[in-house]
């Protein structure tokens, strides 16, 4: 009998009982089997990948090499007193050390980058599962690479995404972390990376957004630089300033929450305002024709290695006189430039209503037509003959009115060609004057060249070699072979001394002819620049009012071969001197360089000196590769004339800068001690400006690239002398007032220098004094024959 407490069995309860048993018998085995296959599953991928990494690990590339990291480092050129004038390379980059990175960058980065970096062994398993998920799915990845898979990725592999690279880049990481410490790993990250704008590495951006050491680095700044690895175009602050700021602000407040930074120091760098080196570029010191001279002296040593092997390169160059050679020289061809005829505006474009496309024309023209320097250029808006309103590529507006029209004053006529007219959509140059007022002006087609030296050893304190590098690279003190004109003479001079021509020797300032019997062609009827004939003066007279006939007269004296000879002994080339009359005339060719070697000679009494450029070149660790102090005299160079004779040319220079031509000289200048002779080609073509104060040669020319005339009143007087005053006045602040010592065998006679042995009736006391001046004794064969007439003949400035 069933009892009451236990239900009786029935055959339907029984059934069902087995049924439940069964499907748990059933799940439990798929679970099993599933767990089985998912393991197995798990065991094979373990086992492909493993054999994967087995086989890959031999195929990896040998890293031993970033124990001594050693990337492409560019060429870069430093001037005496240490600032950068250029950098050549593909990659800007400044290899800095752990110990040099300040602290607050490191900081930055590790906040955005990798946080637990000195704690984790190189990789982040779970970001890595994370990131791949992500991939499989086609979702954006979260970022699971540490700093030391970067470097891996960075230096060796391509930034491709796929599983075997991840692979290759998780078996890099292994590697560097056991080969290279924590700091080693960090050191090249930031060495390494790309930063936009050619920076490669945090202390080149620094440089190259900043303008600043790494080392002076604030943490507004730092945070700036570090939210770059992400995307360096999409947050570089030049380019995008809005997402830039952005993710600065982030990153600052990652450091906060990291614990690098309190939150009022956080607070503070939020509210910095940054200072990037786009807007103060007028303040880089420009050397860059300086800087490409070096390049190509370098490269022709070293050759590919120039560029990726980080030397440095130090020059004679001082950062002061460089930066006065430029704004002088510039100053100068842009006064003569606000003196020609204004030639009309760049381009014209078409302004659409819509206010959204003008401004996309605009700053395409403006793209087109970028600033030169302080000369920068603009779009007409609106125009009139007595208001111009243009806007700037920043959409800054600027009205021109009053004095600023006057250079422009024919483009803004009704009357004036199509071309040449100033009207809305007009794309012009501007400046700004001293009194911060605009003024409209165009890009000089003039160009110049000034170099400056010190006299006793050749080194170079200054170079420009044209107005804008930019514009035209062609290097016009090196490059350019010009006619000297009058600013030749004091070599003929010179080689007269040696001749018993005295200062006090009379010369007769009067006409002379030579016909075609003695020309071998035509006649030639030399002129003084005045057209006038002053007769009878003395030589330092001559020289001091530039007197053409005079010098003629002295080169008979001496002879043209025996004074083609004479000038080489200054570095002067003989076979662009032909010894013809004309050569007293500055007929031969020159170049600016060699101007300043020759007027070096008189101003350190009579040594030739090379000029010299480069002092010290170093490796990338600053260990010397090269060092080449320059010579002074007494260290086996050579003497090229006697003392004497530089003493006594001296004498007559400083004349020329006190009574003469130049007189501006010694006025504006308020001092003695500089020396000098202003020249001008015939019809104006070249205008030049030779000197030098006893520590200090200056050369200034100013030209057209294809020769032509500067205009009618345009002189070596009125143009390249005031540049030259404008430079000598910061090159001489610290110069103190000096006079020349009187050498052996010099003595006074007649009221002047004379040497010893040409005193009384020793030497010469007169020239050309014959009656009626006649030729002066002009001897066939003096003149060139005919196939050399067409070299120039007739060079009649001062």
């Amino acid at each position: 009998m069933p009892t009451k407490d236990k239900p009786a069995t029935t055959p339907q309860n029984r059934s069902n009982a087995e049924a439940s048993s069964g499907w748990v018998a059933l799940i439990f085995k798929v679970v099993v089997w599933a767990a089985g296959l998912l393991a197995a599953g798990l065991a094979s991928l373990l086992m492909v990948v493993g054999v994967a990494m087995v086989m890959a690990y031999p195929n990896l590339p040998d890293i031993s090499d970033l124990a001594n990291y050693k990337p492409k480092l560019p060429l870069r050129v430093f001037t005496a007193d240490g600032q950068l004038m250029g950098e050549f390379g593909e990659e800007r980059r400044n290899l800095t050390p752990i110990k040099e990175i300040p602290k607050v960058m490191k900081d930055a980065v590790l906040s955005i980058e990798d946080n637990r970096f000195y704690q984790h062994g190189g990789v982040d398993y779970l970001g890595i599962l994370r990131a791949g998920i992500a991939n499989m799915g086609r979702l954006k990845s979260q970022g699971a690479s540490t700093i030391t898979m970067q470097v891996a990725r960075n230096v060796y592999l391509s930034s491709e995404k796929t599983y075997t690279r991840k692979i290759y880049e998780i078996l890099l990481t292994y590697k560097l972390e056991h080969l290279l410490t924590k700091d080693q790993i960090l050191e090249i990250y930031m060495n390494q990376i790309f930063l936009g704008n050619r920076a490669y590495g945090f202390a080149s951006a620094s440089e190259a957004y900043f303008g600043k050491p790494l080392k002076d680095i604030t943490i507004a700044e730092a945070a700036m630089l570090a939210g770059l690895p992400k995307a360096p175009s999409a947050f570089n602050p030049i380019v995008n300033p809005k997402r830039a700021r952005s993710r600065q602000l982030y990153i600052i407040e990652r450091m906060e929450e990291n614990g690098y930074i309190t939150a009022k120091q956080a607070a503070v760098a939020k509210a910095e305002p940054l200072r990037l080196r786009s807007a103060a570029d007028r303040k880089n010191l420009h050397a860059e024709f300086v800087a490409e001279t070096v390049r190509q002296m370098v490269y022709s040593q070293y050759g590919e290695e120039t560029y990726t092997r980080g030397i440095n390169v130090y020059t004679t160059v001082q950062a002061a006189e460089q930066m006065a050679a430029y704004r002088a020289l510039r100053q100068g061809l842009m006064d003569f430039e606000r003196r020609q005829v204004y030639r009309g505006p760049e381009k014209f474009i078409q302004l659409p209503n819509d206010p959204k496309l003008a401004e996309e024309a605009i700053d395409d023209a403006l793209e087109d037509h970028p600033d030169n320097g302080d000369v920068m250029s603009a779009v007409v808006l609106q125009a009139s003959p007595t208001k111009v309103v243009v806007v700037r590529q920043n959409s800054e507006q600027i009205t021109i009115t009053g004095a600023g029209l006057t250079p422009a004053q024919s483009g803004l006529s009704d009357k004036a060609p199509s071309a040449k007219q100033i009207r809305k959509g007009a794309v012009i140059r501007i400046v700004q004057a001293a009194n911060g007022n605009w003024e409209i002006t165009q890009l000089p087609e003039v160009e110049g060249g000034l170099i400056a030296m010190t006299p006793q050893t050749g080194a170079i304190r200054a170079l420009v070699g044209g107005f804008d590098f930019a514009k035209n690279k062609f290097n016009h003190v090196t490059q350019a072979w010009r006619q000297p004109g009058s600013s030749f003479k004091p070599f003929i001079y010179s080689a007269s001394l040696e001749a018993g021509v005295r200062p006090a020797t009379m010369i007769n300032d009067s006409p002379l002819f030579f016909d075609g019997g003695v020309t071998g062609g035509q006649p030639w009827e030399p002129k003084n620049y005045d057209g006038k004939f002053d007769g009878p003066m003395s030589m330092r007279t001559g020289l001091a009012k530039s007197k053409n006939m005079v010098s003629i007269r002295i080169l008979q004296s001496v002879g043209p071969r025996a004074a083609q000879e004479w000038v080489t002994r200054f570095g002067f080339d003989e076979d662009k001197h032909p010894p013809y009359l004309t050569m007293a005339l500055g007929a031969g060719s020159v170049t600016v360089m060699q101007m300043a070697t020759g007027y070096s000679v008189f101003a350190n009494g009579g040594y030739l000196v090379r000029p010299h450029l480069i002092t010290r070149i170093t490796d990338y660790k600053n260990r010397v590769l090269v060092e080449s102090p320059p010579q002074a005299p007494g260290e086996d160079v050579p003497r090229a004339i006697p003392e004497r004779n530089a003493f006594v040319m001296s004498s007559l220079l400083q004349e020329v800068t006190r009574s003469g031509t130049a007189a501006r000289a010694q006025s504006m200048l308020k001092r003695q001690d500089v020396y000098g002779k202003t020249g001008t080609t015939n019809d104006a073509m070249d205008a030049w400006f030779a000197g030098y104060h006893p520590n200090m040669t200056a050369v200034v020319w100013i030209g057209y690239d294809t020769p032509r005339k500067l205009g009618d009143r345009e002189t070596g007087g009125g143009l390249s002398l005031p540049v030259w005053i404008k430079f000598m006045e910061t090159a001489l602040q610290s110069q103190p007032s000096t006079s020349l010592r009187v050498p052996e065998g010099v003595v006074q006679s007649g009221g002047d220098w004379a040497y010893a042995e040409f005193t009384g009736d020793a030497g010469v006391s007169s020239l050309g004094m014959e009656p009626g001046g006649g030729s002066g004794g002009a001897k066939p064969g003096s003149m060139p024959p005919v196939e050399e007439k067409r070299r120039i003949l007739d060079l009649f400035r001062q």
